[in-house]
């Protein structure tokens, strides 16, 4: 573990909310979690991968191969004055085939699983030290309407907020996926991207501790181990 890391708070103070949308005070998360500095490289290595996951690679061209036609000589070899052709389809011919165009490839990767979680850790410390997360006790819904989810958002003073959810919060997760400016997440589906890509970053408690419990373990495991990240 780097001097850096050494000289950190044994916890980070996010912002809580009760379940009906009051501030009730704030509370301590572990600083290997959500106290993280630097890494601004591999955050970009991180946000690369994951667009580089999404692309479709569906993109492509045709060969000369692949067209239509062209399996007989447009005229005789010698004699005609012309330059020599043998197929309609060659490169060199309008409506011809491509000489390398595009094919359909797979442009996925991966990174270190240990590179990815410290790239998670540090786009989590960038929310909370920035004053960007807050977390719920709960988010409970009346109704599972998407009217009421934006409701509870609004109270909240949320714009543009990440939402990351448990199994338990399937009512509000139904209500808030139709939302245009706001995005929910079950906690196993939390990734670089989207965390830096929205302005805030909502939890509920049960998810925050179940989240801490996840990346502290392992990185605590690696730092005791002196391995460096």
């Amino acid at each position: 573990m780097d001097e850096q890391q050494s000289e950190q708070a044994t916890s980070v103070r996010v912002p809580r909310f009760s379940g009906a949308r009051e501030r009730t005070g704030e509370i301590e998360l572990s600083s290997l979690v959500l106290g993280r500095l630097g890494g601004t490289s591999l955050l970009h290595e991180a946000v690369r991968m994951q667009l580089a996951n999404r692309r479709s690679g569906t993109a492509a061209t045709k060969t000369r191969g692949l067209i239509a036609g062209g399996g007989r000589k447009p005229w005789r070899q010698k004699g005609t004055g012309r330059a020599r052709a043998g197929s309609t389809r060659s490169p060199v011919w309008r409506h011809g085939g491509t000489i390398f165009g595009p094919q359909p490839r797979d442009f996925s990767y991966k990174m270190p699983k240990k590179a990815w979680r410290r790239a998670l850790t540090l786009a989590l410390s960038d929310r909370a030290l920035n004053g960007k997360m807050i977390v719920v006790e709960s988010l409970e819904l009346a109704e599972s309407k998407t009217k009421h989810a934006k409701a509870a958002l609004d109270a909240l003073g949320l714009h543009h907020a990440l939402i990351v959810l448990g199994e338990d919060n399937q009512n509000f997760y139904r209500a808030a996926r139709n939302l245009a400016a706001h995005k929910v997440l079950r906690l196993g589906g939390l990734n670089v991207f989207d965390v830096l890509n929205y302005d805030e970053l909502l939890m509920t408690e049960s998810t925050a501790r179940a989240l801490e419990a996840r990346l502290g373990s392992r990185d605590a495991a690696a730092d005791s181990a002196g391995v460096a990240e």
